[in-house]
């Protein structure tokens, strides 16, 4: 079955940084969008930033200039790479794939709603 593995949370002081990984693994057929979201406790999800598998990208207003996502296509992978963090940074933050799969069966399926797991990240003194 297709996994995103994601890996790179932590507890951090405010102004200092952290590098996300995400790592998609399985049958899978075309990873087209990769992206973070965040849901902060009691908040709703939400987009962080996105990548194409052309390598554009699009960020929330809130982290713009904080942080940066990259990807590795045959890697399979997304990172967020986060600088001068702050605490309302503080959240469960999700690898997002738009993407084709086999599933054991044999069974093509397209979805843009694959997700992670999900890490933590804190800031805080």
């Amino acid at each position: 079955q297709v996994q995103l593995a994601e890996s790179g949370g932590g507890l951090v002081q405010p102004g200092g940084s952290l590098r996300l990984s995400c790592a998609a693994s399985g049958k899978i057929l075309n990873l087209s969008d990769m992206a973070w979201y965040r849901q902060a406790h009691g908040k709703q999800r939400e987009l962080v930033a996105r990548v194409t598998s052309g390598g554009n990208t699009n960020y929330a207003d809130s982290v713009k200039g904080r942080f940066t996502i990259s990807r590795d296509n045959a890697k399979r992978t997304v990172y967020l790479r986060m600088n001068n963090l702050r605490p309302e940074d503080t959240a469960v933050y999700y690898c997002n794939a738009d993407l084709t799969y086999l599933t054991p069966d044999g069974v093509m399926i397209a979805t843009k709603d694959y997700w992670g797991q999900g890490t933590q990240v804190t800031v805080s003194s």
